[in-house]
């Protein structure tokens, strides 16, 4: 990454310069190969082959720990990779206990109640492999949101959804950043999720 980026004290720096603040609604824009995912492994650590640099509260993120990764990743960012990283042989349930276990954040009532929000209850006991892409989406947004965060990073969640359930997804996660005044950082090729008044940027 050519661009300098910072983290700082709850604000995420970059430069051209604009602000990411614990709150925001933001969507990025790019083409495939843009560098959207490359720059959501950056600021969560998962890779360091950027130039300038990345701070969190101050601290310059190549000098952290692997104890202060670990309380960043439970307590501060929260990561949805395009990926999703779901493991196909287990169930919904299963691939989301697999975190909530971890953070004991939710509820079984709270984690039922945003399966059925998002038309996937009937999936909870089901593997995933058995899934569409968009309800396997849909299961590692829920997944996601097992863990308190200041940001909430969101690498294309809704690329296989309707405009309907994308709504339905953007609302959810709304409810859920506002619990915290988190802020939301989502990437996109071209369907965005819609969220609330959310500034664009295009990379």
């Amino acid at each position: 990454m050519e661009d300098s980026s910072q983290i700082l004290d709850s604000r995420i720096w970059m430069a051209p310069p604009f602000t990411f603040n614990k709150g925001c609604r933001i969507c990025i824009q790019a083409e495939s190969g843009g560098g959207k995912s490359s720059l959501l492994s950056f600021i969560y650590g998962n890779r360091d082959d950027y130039q300038g640099e990345i701070f969190f509260d101050k601290e310059n993120i190549r000098n952290l720990n692997i104890s202060q990764w670990c309380d960043i990743r439970r307590n501060s960012i929260a990561l949805l990779p395009q990926d999703m990283g779901l493991f196909p042989e287990l169930t919904t349930i299963e691939n989301i206990q697999l975190k909530n276990r971890l953070t004991n954040y939710k509820s079984t009532v709270e984690i039922d109640e945003m399966l059925n929000l998002l038309g996937i209850l009937e999936k909870k006991h089901v593997p995933t492999r058995k899934m569409s892409i968009g309800q396997q989406q849909r299961v590692a947004i829920v997944r996601s949101l097992c863990q308190p965060f200041d940001f909430l990073f969101l690498d294309e969640p809704v690329s296989h959804l309707d405009e309907t359930n994308n709504i339905i997804v953007a609302r959810l996660v709304e409810r859920e950043a506002s619990l915290k005044n988190s802020g939301i950082i989502s990437t996109s090729v071209g369907n965005p999720l819609l969220l609330d008044n959310a500034e664009f940027i295009n990379l």
